[in-house]
């Protein structure tokens, strides 16, 4: 029994043995590690800090080279700055130089651009008084032509000599004797003996010659300014002819009683007078 314990107690202490010759194992083979690890990353630092001092070696050799480039470039720079300054001088000279003749060009056109202008206008102004002169004169031909034109109204005279036995009535009615009733009447009857001679009124031209259906033979004669004399219930006519030029006072035809719508009144001369187509008043025209 006590052989077993010591048994156990010797592999007890086997054991223990062999834990701390592991644990003395892992110690060296930990610091023979970080030993090896010290000394790489030793020579690591020695040879980054010989790289960084070639870096900055090129680094300061690179800042030199470019300080000289830069210099060389500043004073090439300069040089080209005066020369485009001098470049620029001689251009705005030139540019001065070719602004002065295009002001001296414009001041030329605008002297003859006025010159022309007042050309034009003095021109202008001849023609216009020229036109005005024609056009006064023109006016003044016109005007001297219409007055040349201008005739006075024709005067009459009572075409036979005789008592007026009917009046002008186109407004109001008069009785007639032969119709019975009350009618118009457009000019005045003037009394005279069968055959009695019938004068013109005023100078004119027969417009026609012709037996009307209600005043008998008629006469009608064309004067200035659009009157018109008639002369109707007319025995003959045979002394004029339509067309002919008349005088105040020549015969034209004789008294008859020829008329119509007044046979059943005393043998007389019916005498109108229209101006324009319109029939006036006989007894305020004629003298």
């Amino acid at each position: 029994m006590r052989r077993d314990k010591r048994t156990k107690t010797f592999n007890e202490e086997a054991e223990t043995k062999k834990l701390i010759y592991i644990s003395i194992a892992v110690i060296i083979i930990a610091i023979v590690v970080f030993a090896i690890t010290y000394v790489a990353y030793s020579k690591v630092l020695s040879k980054g800090s010989k790289t960084v001092g070639d870096i900055n070696s090129k680094i300061g050799e690179l800042s030199s080279k470019q300080n000289e480039e830069l210099y060389e470039a500043s004073t090439q720079i300069g040089k080209s700055v005066n020369e485009v300054s001098s470049e620029g001088e001689q251009t705005n000279t030139q540019k001065i130089a070719i602004n002065t003749a295009n002001i001296e060009k414009e001041i030329t056109n605008t002297v003859t651009s006025k010159e022309e202008k007042t050309k034009q206008e003095k021109t202008n102004t001849v023609s216009s008084n020229e036109i005005l002169n024609k056009t006064s004169e023109q006016n003044a031909k016109e005007t001297s032509n219409e007055t040349k034109k201008k005739v006075p109204d024709p005067t009459f005279v009572k075409p036979l000599e005789g008592e007026i036995i009917a009046e002008f009535a186109n407004e109001n009615l008069v009785y007639s004797k032969t119709l019975k009733e009350w009618v118009t009447h457009n000019g005045i009857d003037i009394r005279g003996e069968k055959a009695s001679i019938v004068k013109a009124s005023s100078d004119g031209k027969v417009k026609f010659i012709k037996n009307d259906p209600r005043y008998g033979i008629t006469v009608a004669i064309e004067h200035e300014n659009g009157y018109e004399s008639r002369y109707s219930n007319l025995l003959t006519a045979e002394f004029v002819k339509e067309g002919e030029t008349i005088k105040q006072g020549q015969t034209i035809g004789t008294v008859g009683n020829t008329a119509v719508f007044e046979i059943a009144d005393e043998s007389h001369l019916h005498f109108e007078i229209l101006k324009d187509g319109k029939y006036l008043n006989p007894g305020e025209y004629i003298k």
